[in-house]
C-alpha cells in the first residue's frame, strides 16, 4: 500500500472514529466540503499545510496519518521497491542531452563562462 493509500485510509478512520462529517471537516479546515471528499477518493493530495489543519482538526498529530496498522501496533510504511537503475548508455545519453540544452541556453543569454 503506498503512502497515499495509507493517507487516506486513515484520514477515513480517524474522521469516523471523531464522528466528524466531510462538511464539519472541511468548515474546520477552512476548506470545501468536495475538496475533503476529493483527498477521501484519492483524487487530490493536500499540501502540509491542509494535512496539519486536518490533523488539528481531528485532534491527532499529523504524522498518524502516515502510519500502517500492523496488528495492535503502528509501523511506518515501507519504501517503494527500489526501481532499476539507468545503463550506461542511457546516463551518458542523457548528460550529452543535458549539457547540449545548457550550451544553446548561455549561447542565446551571450553569458560567459
Amino acid at each position: 500500500m503506498g503512502l497515499k493509500d495509507v493517507f487516506v485510509k486513515n484520514l477515513k478512520k480517524y474522521r469516523k472514529e471523531k464522528k466528524v462529517s466531510q462538511m464539519a471537516l472541511a468548515e474546520l479546515c477552512g476548506t470545501s466540503t468536495s475538496y475533503i471528499g476529493q483527498i477521501e477518493i484519492g483524487n487530490r493530495f493536500p499540501s502540509i499545510d491542509m494535512i496539519e489543519k486536518i490533523a488539528e482538526a481531528l485532534q491527532i498529530k499529523p504524522y498518524l496519518l502516515f502510519f500502517t496498522e500492523n496488528g495492535n501496533e503502528l509501523t511506518e510504511t515501507k519504501p517503494p521497491a527500489k526501481k532499476e537503475s539507468l545503463s550506461d548508455a542511457t546516463k551518458d545519453d542523457l548528460i550529452k542531452r543535458l549539457t547540449d540544452a545548457v550550451r544553446r541556453v548561455v549561447k542565446r543569454t551571450n553569458i560567459n563562462l
